[in-house]
């Protein structure tokens, strides 16, 4: 029976490894869906790319940083326990290489290639599970002493803050550093649209994060007997209230309506676990909300040029989906119990910080050293021409 038992969660993780590697490939579609034609080969080749350098970060270096596992060891010393911590590291690695995926819609149509691979190695290698082992592994004291001074632990059940948060304000910071694309914004005031270029391919983007996020959220579990229908539930009342929410207040903009469930599903990732569904409902709605108007501050009013509205959607719902979890977690609010705001808010805050400073320091020094944008010819011909010589369709390509 115990052989089964770990056999059956080898095969669950596994699973749910599975589906969150296939949302990389709705942060592919929906980030070529939304940047215009010249840039569509580059947020494929990129996505993929990322995930490659992340694997190999993650696996030498931030695997081991987060949890203190290293797998130098003879292949028959990994497998055992149907090789359960190998795969372990297959799932905790989707989660991790989706925080340069975050990065990469923001920073989209201007930035270089290979100085972005190094910033994800990095990222991944070093920011990342700093804050991952803080959260998930206990390390370096933080949680005892948040569980002594504010009642509780931090409570992240899939990623609103580990994952989600940090990313986005990773990407703040580089979208700040590299500065709008050339044309956004004009010296008056003028904002100039550029319009997604599929939306099709968006849409298709945003339904394959949507499908993924069930193993995202539902097998962070990671093992069977823990498995919750109240995880799925609560997933899936969050990604409604989001949508409705990005529809009314979006005024129909099908960009709006389908990051709305994005953001919904963002939010609730924390809380997932321990909220009531109604709760979950209204995490995702005021998720859904945030990221109408904030995005829309931020590219109009505020003039930061980040493409995909990583920031607004990962890094702000992403914060409140942390906060939400000290708020309807509460056994008052219906919730499971087990958490407290102040434990929430200070976890939250730490993340952010941590974000911050990583990304400062990433990629300042990249900026000081070898630069991270495009020059005007590059950016105006497309990262597709400029960085892989070829385009998404044949009618830029020469004559025959």
């Amino acid at each position: 029976m115990e052989t089964l038992k770990v056999s059956t969660d080898t095969l669950f993780i596994l699973l749910g490894a599975i589906m969150v590697l296939a949302m990389h490939s709705g942060f592919a579609f929906l980030e070529l869906g939304t940047v215009r034609k010249k840039n569509q080969v580059n947020a494929l080749v990129k996505i993929l790319c990322d995930f490659a350098v992340s694997t190999i970060a993650y696996f030498f270096i931030g695997y081991t940083i987060a949890y203190g596992v290293d797998f130098f060891a003879g292949a028959e010393k990994l497998a055992e326990k149907s090789g359960y911590e190998l795969t372990k590291f297959f799932f905790l690695l989707t989660f991790a290489a989706a925080v340069p995926a975050i990065v990469s819609g923001g920073i989209a149509e201007r930035s270089k290639f290979n100085p972005q691979l190094i910033a994800s190695a990095l990222i991944v290698g070093f920011i990342y599970p700093f804050f991952e082992g803080i959260a998930w592994n206990d390390k370096y004291g933080v949680q005892a002493w948040l569980e002594v001074a504010a009642g509780a632990k931090f409570h992240d059940f899939a990623g609103s803050v580990v994952v989600h948060a940090v990313g986005g304000w990773i990407a703040l910071v580089a979208v700040l550093l590299l500065g709008a694309r050339r044309g956004r914004y004009g010296k008056d005031g003028t904002v100039s649209a550029h319009p997604p270029s599929s939306i099709p391919f968006l849409a298709l983007g945003a339904w394959i994060l949507s499908v993924g996020w069930f193993g995202f959220n539902v097998m962070s579990a990671q093992t069977i007997d823990k498995i919750s229908g109240l995880v799925a539930v609560n997933s899936l009342m969050a990604m409604s209230g989001g949508i409705i929410a990005a529809l009314v207040l979006g005024k129909n903009d099908p960009g709006f309506v389908h990051n709305g469930p994005l953001a919904g599903l963002v939010a609730v990732c924390a809380g997932s676990d321990i909220m009531h569904p109604l709760g979950a409902l209204a995490t995702g709605t005021v998720a859904g909300a945030l990221f109408v108007y904030m995005f829309t501050l931020t590219q109009n009013r505020l003039k930061i040029d980040d493409v995909l509205g990583v920031w607004p959607l990962h890094g702000l719902c992403g914060a409140w989906g942390g906060l939400a979890a000290g708020i309807f977690g509460l056994k008052s609010m219906g919730g499971l119990g087990g958490v407290t705001f102040m434990s929430q808010l200070l976890g939250t805050l730490l993340g952010i910080g941590v974000a911050l400073a990583g990304s400062v320091i990433v990629y300042g020094a990249l900026k000081a050293i070898i630069g991270i944008r495009l020059d005007q010819e590059e950016e105006f011909n497309g990262s597709d021409l400029s960085i892989h010589k070829i385009t998404a369709t044949s009618e830029r390509e020469a004559g025959w």
